[in-house]
């Protein structure tokens, strides 16, 4: 007969609870902390944007006379205290309203979701680049650590990051596009390819997903050639980073017992890399993706207005160069919530890989 201690039994069930409740609460945690994020986000963004003044006055003051001016204020209710203004703001972005752009009129939301599927893509194209590098060549720079590829890997992670993207993606139209012409100079795609594009029936405005639909490899073709040189230019700066996560978190894990019980046991070094060490070193990436995806949508609008991709970054250089602050501080907020929801998911990815992360 076996005896079974009742302590024991419910110290399991105690640690099984504790375990799923410390998952839950840290998930409620993490979803309540978007609240206040957004909140001092919005509330720089508002703050920012009146330091040069109202927002008519700094667009469209040097058109209008002075009578003019005063109607247009107090119609948009840019004549009442500041502190009126700005809970009125919250009010709307937390009822989703990101309010009208002065130049053209436009929804903000329509802004988003007319441009937004652009800057989605083009994330998405960086994101591929950034794993594409950063990840193998970490792990080859783990395996020939303090030798000199090693060390130009280093450099070249340094120097990945380290280059404004503007002048990486200026670098690379000159050699890739106009010495050696293998892709084009700007754009999503060519103008007769972005015309089948637009007529496609229910089209997502992800020019790959609806050239893929279409099942024609000139479509696709075009759309990735449009695409390799933006999403290099701002992938690297990912990719950079990753590369020395990965270096750093592979070393630290091949100096782990376990590991080095399998080295005794006679398993080769890359086998162990390849095996035994490639998946907890990638852990610290899911941590900092929230962090790298707002890196990222900060360098699309760099990276857009070099390369002539139509995104949300691309327009809000535009609305910059009009001075139009609203359209500015419209689409900025937007971007600040999108990256405080993108942060909540991947905090609660990083959770449920590694359960360190909320203990």
């Amino acid at each position: 007969m076996t005896i079974v201690d009742d302590r024991a039994v419910g110290s399991t069930a105690a640690a099984k609870t504790g375990g799923g409740s410390g998952l839950g609460r840290y998930i409620l945690v993490r979803f309540l902390l978007i609240i206040p994020t957004i909140f001092i986000l919005v509330t720089l963004v508002f703050g920012l944007m009146r330091v040069a003044g109202d927002p008519i006055t700094a667009s469209v003051g040097g058109r209008l006379s002075a009578d003019q001016l005063a109607e247009r204020l107090a119609a948009a209710g840019y004549d009442r205290p500041i502190l009126v203004q700005y809970v009125e703001y919250l009010g709307q972005v937390f009822t989703g309203d990101f309010g009208r752009t002065i130049t053209d009129n436009r929804e903000i939301s329509d802004i988003l979701l007319t441009y937004g599927a652009a800057t989605l893509e083009l994330v998405l194209f960086s994101l591929v680049v950034a794993f594409v590098l950063g990840v193998p060549l970490g792990m080859v720079a783990a395996y020939v650590r303090d030798r000199w590829p090693d060390a130009v890997l280093r450099v070249a992670a340094i120097l990945a990051y380290a280059t404004p993207v503007f002048f990486l993606g200026l670098i690379l139209k000159l050699v890739f596009s106009v010495w050696l012409g293998w892709f084009p100079l700007g754009g999503r795609a060519s103008t007769d390819v972005q015309l089948v594009l637009g007529r496609i029936s229910g089209s997502t405005g992800i020019n790959i997903i609806d050239a893929l639909r279409t099942g024609r490899w000139d479509l696709i073709s075009d759309v990735l050639a449009h695409a390799v040189l933006p999403a290099t230019a701002l992938g690297l700066l990912t990719a950079g980073v990753f590369l020395r996560l990965v270096r750093t978190n592979l070393i630290g894990t091949l100096q782990m017992d376990y590991v080095d019980a399998a080295r005794s046991r006679g398993v080769a070094e890359s086998r162990l890399v390849r095996r035994h060490a490639y998946k907890p070193a990638l852990i610290p990436i899911i941590t900092v993706m929230g962090l790298q995806i707002a890196l990222m949508l900060a360098g699309a609008v760099l990276t857009e207005t070099t390369f002539g991709w139509r995104g949300l970054g691309f327009q809000l250089a535009q609305y910059l160069a009009s001075r139009d602050f609203v359209a500015v501080q419209g689409i900025v907020a937007l971007l600040a919530v999108i990256v405080a929801v993108t942060n909540f998911v991947v905090d609660v990815v990083a959770a449920l890989v590694d359960p360190r992360v909320r203990y």
